[in-house]
Parts: C-alpha cells; sequence; structure tokens
C-alpha cells in the first residue's frame, strides 16, 4: 500500500535529511532546505525477481551514431560554436540566465532558424501565444519579407504528461520548454519548482532525448547568487549547461558554456541585444575597444581569454583623494579580492601611496575578467591614474602579479598576441620567459620584464 514520506532536501546540492537544517553539511550553505513529499509505493522490484528489462552490453566499434555531421547547423554562429559545432540531436541542454538578460529570445531566434530543416515545438508556460507571437514577429522583422515558418509550433502547456503527448503527435526534431520551474508531474504531490518536481520533470525529458533523439532545450531560471534555481543534480542530468550573463544596463551579453559533453567547456559567445533580438558579434575585442579615448591616463588593454577565445578589453582605473576615514575600493568586473592584492602591492612594492585614494577600477562593455593574466593591466591603469600619467596606446599588457612584485606568465601566449597584433598594437609587454618553446607572432614586438616596476616603465608613455 502507498504511503507518503515527508523529508528535507537541499536545494543546493541535493543532500537528504529527517529534519530541516539551518546550515547543509554537505555544500555549506545556509537556509537551503526544503519539504518535499514522497510517496512510497514499497520495495522496487529488481532483475532478481524478473522484472526490470535491462539493455543488452554491446561491443562499442558497432553502436551507431556519433558522427560529427549528425549536428544540427545554425546560422548564428556565436551560439553553435558555445555549443560545439550544432545542436546535438538526443542533447539536453540547460540555458540558464537572470531575468531578462535574452534567455527566451535567444531560443525563440534559433527556433525561427530550425524550423524550415524540421518541425520545432516550443512549450512556454510564462507566456501567452500573443505575447510570443509579438516577439517573433519582431525578431524576424517585416512580415512580408520574411514570413514566420510553418515548423514552429507553439503551445503554452505546464503538465509534463500533456508535453509529451504534444510530442508524440507532433514529432518535433527540437524541443524548447521555457522553462523548467513550470512544468510539473501530476504523480508528484508538490508544487511546480520544487526539489522533487525539477528532479522528476528533468528526468522525463532526458529519457525523452535520450530514446528518440531529439534535441530538448530547458530554460532554467538562476537564484540571486547567480546559480541555476534547483538542486545541482539538475545540471548533473543534463549534457550541456549555458549560462546567458551581461550587464543589463549594457547592451553586450556573453554566452558561456560551463559543461558541454559535445565540446569545450568555458567557451564563450558574444551577442549585442537590439531592437530586433540577439545579434552575434564576430569580432568582439574591435567592439570593446571601439569607444576608447587614446592616450587617456588610467587606461590599459589586457589580452583575456574566454575559453579558446582571446578578448582585447579596456581596464579603467581611477584614483580620487578620500573624503573619509577609510578609502574605498570598487571594482566592476573584476574580484574585488584580486584589486585589494594589486592595490596592497603597488602600495608595498612600488610605493604608490594609495592610503588615502579611493580606487576605482572599471572593464568596459560589462565584461567581467576572471583570469590573473590581467593583473598587469589592471596594475598599470591603478598606476597610470595615480601618477596621471598615459601608457603607451598601442601597447597590450599581459602577466599575472605576484605578492614580491614578480610577474608570472599567461598561457596561450600566441593566441593573445596574434589577437592584438590583428587589430594594430604594437607592443606587448610579458613576463620574462624563462623557456622560450612558445614560438610568437612577429608582427608585434615583445618587451618583457621581471618585475611590475619594469613592466611599468615599458607601458608608460614618455
Amino acid at each position: 500500500m502507498a504511503r507518503t514520506i515527508t523529508q528535507y532536501k537541499c536545494t543546493a546540492c541535493g543532500r537528504a535529511a529527517a529534519k530541516p537544517l539551518g546550515r547543509c553539511p554537505g555544500c555549506g550553505e545556509w537556509n537551503t532546505y526544503a519539504e518535499e513529499m514522497l510517496e512510497s509505493r514499497g520495495p522496487r522490484r529488481t532483475a532478481a525477481n524478473g522484472s526490470v528489462t535491462r539493455a543488452k552490453p554491446q561491443p562499442l566499434a558497432e553502436i551507431e551514431g556519433g558522427a560529427e555531421n549528425e549536428r544540427l547547423a545554425l546560422s548564428i554562429g556565436e551560439f553553435g560554436r558555445v555549443l560545439g559545432g550544432g545542436v546535438v540531436p538526443g542533447s539536453l541542454v540547460l540555458l540558464g540566465g537572470d531575468p531578462g538578460i535574452g534567455k527566451s529570445t535567444l531560443l525563440l531566434q534559433t527556433a525561427i532558424e530550425l524550423a524550415p530543416e524540421g518541425r520545432v515545438l516550443y512549450v512556454s508556460g510564462e507566456e501567452s501565444p500573443g505575447q510570443i507571437k509579438m516577439r517573433a514577429e519582431r525578431l524576424r522583422g517585416s512580415a512580408t519579407e520574411r514570413p514566420l515558418p510553418d515548423g514552429l509550433l507553439l503551445v503554452t502547456e505546464t503538465n509534463v504528461e500533456a508535453i509529451l503527448a504534444h510530442v508524440e503527435t507532433v514529432k518535433p526534431r527540437v524541443l524548447i520548454i521555457d522553462s523548467i520551474q513550470t512544468v510539473y508531474d501530476p504523480a508528484v504531490d508538490s508544487s511546480a519548482g520544487s526539489v522533487t518536481q525539477l528532479r522528476e520533470c528533468s528526468d522525463r525529458f532526458r529519457q525523452l532525448a535520450k530514446s528518440s533523439g531529439l534535441a530538448v532545450f530547458l530554460i532554467g531560471h538562476v537564484t540571486k547568487e547567480g546559480v541555476i534555481a534547483g538542486p545541482r543534480l539538475l545540471e548533473h542530468m543534463v549534457d550541456t549547461v549555458l549560462y546567458l550573463e551581461g550587464d543589463r544596463f549594457h547592451s553586450y551579453r556573453l554566452l558561456r558554456a560551463v559543461k558541454n559533453r559535445f565540446g569545450a567547456t568555458d567557451e564563450v559567445g558574444v551577442f549585442e541585444m537590439r531592437g530586433q533580438g540577439l545579434h552575434e558579434v564576430p569580432n568582439p575585442s574591435e567592439a570593446f575597444l571601439a569607444e576608447r579615448v587614446v592616450n587617456a591616463p588610467g587606461s590599459a588593454i589586457a589580452v583575456t581569454m574566454e575559453g579558446t577565445r582571446p578578448l582585447l578589453v579596456e581596464v579603467q582605473g581611477l584614483t580620487s583623494p578620500s573624503a573619509f576615514g577609510n578609502p574605498r575600493r570598487s571594482g566592476n568586473g573584476v574580484d574585488l579580492n584580486r584589486l585589494l592584492l594589486i592595490t596592497a602591492v603597488l602600495t608595498r612594492r612600488l610605493g604608490l601611496r594609495l592610503g588615502d585614494q579611493d580606487v576605482f577600477v572599471n572593464v568596459v562593455g560589462g565584461l567581467r575578467i576572471g583570469e590573473p593574466a590581467a593583473d598587469l593591466a589592471l596594475a598599470a591603469a591603478i598606476y597610470s591614474s595615480a601618477k596621471d600619467l598615459p601608457l603607451r596606446a598601442d601597447t597590450v599588457l599581459i602577466g599575472e602579479v605576484g605578492l614580491s612584485g614578480e610577474l608570472r606568465a599567461a598561457p596561450q601566449l600566441a593566441a593573445r598576441l596574434k589577437e592584438a597584433a590583428a587589430l594594430g598594437f604594437k607592443t606587448a609587454v610579458l613576463p620574462k620567459r624563462l623557456r622560450a618553446g612558445e614560438e610568437l607572432p612577429k608582427g608585434i614586438e615583445i618587451k618583457e620584464a621581471r618585475t611590475l616596476r619594469e613592466a611599468l616603465e615599458f607601458g608608460a608613455k614618455n
């Protein structure tokens, strides 16, 4: 006989407990335990009592599929590159991002582009059909010149059983769920968006994708910490996890792959939000530097790697006498702890007086830099502002700054310097290489320095 069991699970890591806990012992997060109701139907029937049908082992060489040419090509090149070259049939892709960042817009554009190649079923649980039609017409442009394809089908539904019935009837090639937090399984005694519902509904879509070869896209909400809402188990169940990032007050959006079973992780695509949706940016470095003021104090050019792509970005620094007892340290687009480290090194190793100065740092374009290779450009921007001394306009700075003021090499120097040379930069200041194994491009002059002081002397304008 079935009976109901109450248990509590951490929404961050999925760890179960008999009672709600203030802090999860597994992941250390606070106030993440939620109640869920489970229906026990007795012991599971296993292969021992002859009730479970299992797949038969077969040689790996005889298994069909796995060819790269099976991918569905996308005209949105940035999206296809982040996915690893296109949409893989039978894949389950999770797309997360802040509200209003452009998740639904990106997948609706993708649905419109894929519809001529086969049927695409777009399932919405948050908007009416009229709202989606209005957005689709805006993205498509003139209805007379580019009418919406007949292969794009739309339904507003949140019941997972009804969605699967529609899939069985329509037999689409691609399924888009907007969003997974609104879908519920009527057999589960909990509300939509709960831990149990997310796990069960995602598993139903996973089984559908793997058994039918249907490519499934799930849109997921994010928490205030910026991670996808629900248990981390949700990210483990899918094949690809994508995050659409960016500042809502800037036009640029970054599509980042943090997990990808069919391509490179940490790959990044750059888009610009316009009136007709998201447009890919083929040369992000040029776009980020388009409005740069040459020979302005406090401006330095860093070359950062986003996945396999080098990006040139402008790092701006500003120092100003503090009006309070404790000077402020504020960074937009950089890690605050990294900013504190750089200011401490500048104060202690170069004798730069920042104890009574407010220090502000900004990465132009809304991009966020996380790698240490941008340390040298960050330090140079602060030094340039404090000394009111502009840096050379045709110089890029690459390197990690240590606590002793020494410089450490950054990986993939050849790709970084090639991108800098292509954009017209003449000089690159780098840490001194101990092993000259990597061949560097010849179209740019290399200045090697062992310490931060030497690098700033090379980069400063005479």
